[in-house]
């Protein structure tokens, strides 16, 4: 898949912040309702839970053509047939991610300012996640959040697809892709709500 025709929603899953509910019956309603790429990010998962709880969630994106990247396991990418890897700021470097997987997959990179973000760009990436524009709990651990002229700069400073990601709602969404992100990633804001039709669609409509 080239970057340019990259889904313009990005859903990063946590179990933890499904409101009990089962990750992959939140899945299928995000998928259902239009989610096309996801990355599955269960950072506290042991090597074996993950694979299993992949090969789970692969098809429920998988029949609808959706694309799924695992966070950075480079090795369970090539192992389970992933579409691609997100990588940490602080993983590998990308031009080794990209030697090892070939350019038959896609490499996001979480970045945090203006130089990582040229960083990843330099190297090879094929989309960046740009974070956090918002303050929100789950990002407050990184630091405060960049704002709005951060993610200006960064649009102005590179070329590749930009994923605006911390505090996104669907009334933030005009403001974020009028300041060059190309889309958004999202955690609670699919996982937690009380109707996940609903919100996925939402979303959706304001990226469209």
């Amino acid at each position: 898949m080239s970057s340019h025709a990259l889904p313009r929603l990005y859903l990063l899953t946590d179990r933890h912040q499904t409101l009990h509910r089962p990750l992959s019956s939140v899945l299928t309603e995000a998928v259902d309702a239009g989610v096309r790429m996801v990355q599955i990010r269960e950072k506290d998962l042991e090597t074996r839970d993950l694979i299993s709880l992949s090969q789970q969630l692969f098809p429920l994106i998988k029949h609808q053509q959706g694309t799924v990247l695992l966070n950075d396991r480079i090795d369970l990418v090539l192992a389970l047939g992933a579409d691609g890897v997100h990588l940490r700021a602080d993983s590998l470097p990308v031009s080794v991610a990209r030697r090892l997987l070939g350019t038959g997959h896609l490499i996001g990179v979480s970045t945090h300012s203006v130089k990582e973000a040229r960083v990843a760009e330099a190297e090879g990436a094929d989309f960046i996640v740009l974070g956090p524009i918002y303050d929100t709990p789950s990002k407050r651990p990184y630091g405060p959040p960049l704002g709005i002229p951060i993610l200006q700069e960064t649009s102005r400073s590179i070329h590749l697809p930009i994923y605006a990601i911390g505090g996104i709602t669907p009334i933030r969404i005009p403001q974020v892709l009028s300041s060059g992100a190309y889309g958004v990633a999202v955690m609670s804001s699919i996982l937690q709500a009380p109707s996940i039709p609903n919100s996925t669609r939402e979303l959706l409509a304001r990226l469209s």
